[in-house]
Order: structure tokens, then sequence, then C-alpha cells
């Protein structure tokens, strides 16, 4: 019998390298005494992200937030899965929440700036979004990209035309 810990390792392994069949059967040959540890509830939340099993990723990353993992990523997961599997407006709920908690993570502001925006509120979606390249300056390049912020891509660029 391999080791729980050994298990984990090649579902890591097979994950980094995009075998997630293989991750997935890796993490059903793990004991059922071992399938609730913490560890090994985070690596399933990564195999059905990469599934793209949004009800199950959202329910998941909910009662990990609610074991007090305190990863930010979790509470990222969890909203991701919330905006795909409900809405936007559940999923900035989460992110607010998530916000509270980890306020100087860039990738929750930015995901904030994205849900502003998708809603309107250009004015929230510009203060997520700087503050986000203001914590890691990379969220810029993305921010020229994301198709969430088009909208404020064309509000600025108007802008700029009425100004020259």
């Amino acid at each position: 019998m391999i080791p729980t810990k050994r298990r984990l390792s090649h579902v890591q392994g097979y994950l980094e390298l995009g075998m997630v069949a293989e991750a997935a059967d890796e993490l059903g040959q793990i004991s059922a005494d071992d399938a609730q540890r913490t560890e090994v509830v985070v690596l399933r939340l990564a195999v059905l992200h990469e599934q793209q099993k949004w009800p199950l990723v959202r329910d998941l990353a909910a009662e990990l937030v609610g074991r007090g993992v305190a990863d930010a990523g979790i509470w990222i997961m969890w909203a991701y899965a919330t905006r795909r599997a409900e809405s936007i407006e559940n999923a900035e709920r989460i992110l607010l929440e998530a916000e509270r908690r980890h306020p100087a993570d860039p990738t929750i502001q930015f995901n904030l700036g994205c849900y502003a925006c998708q809603r309107g509120d250009l004015r929230a979606a510009r203060r997520f979004v700087a503050c986000a390249t203001a914590l890691d300056p990379k969220f810029s390049a993305l921010a020229a990209t994301d198709p969430d912020l088009g909208p404020l891509r064309d509000k600025e660029a108007a802008d700029r035309q009425t100004n020259s």
C-alpha cells in the first residue's frame, strides 16, 4: 500500500503535468480514513477545478473555508466557481469577505475589479484594479487584456479621445 503522503505527491505531479485524469485516479486510491484530511481535500479541489466542475468546486471550497483554511487562493476558487455555478453577485459577496481577511492579496483585488466592471461600476473597478497593480505590477498587463475589464478600457479610451 502506498502511503497517502506519496499519493499526494503523485497527484501534485500529475496536476503540474496537466494529467488531470491521472491525478483524479490517484486521489481515488487514497484510503477512506485519509480522504477527509485537509491536504487531501485541497488537492481534490484542485482536480475538480481543472475538471471545471463548478458546483463541486464551490461546495468544496466553502467547506475548506469553513474548516478555517487560511489560504486566500481557496477564497478565490470559491468565488470563481460560484460565479460560474450561480452568479457574479454571489461571487462578489464571497470576495468582499475574502478582502476583509486578505486585504493585501492582489488577485482578490483584481477579481473584485473585474466583478465591479461587469456590474457597470467603473469607478470601483478602477479602484480595485489600481490596488491590485500597486500590490503586484504584473496585474497591469493582465488588466490590459482581461475580457471582464473591457468596459473599463473602453471608457478610458473614450475619455482619452474626449480630452484630445
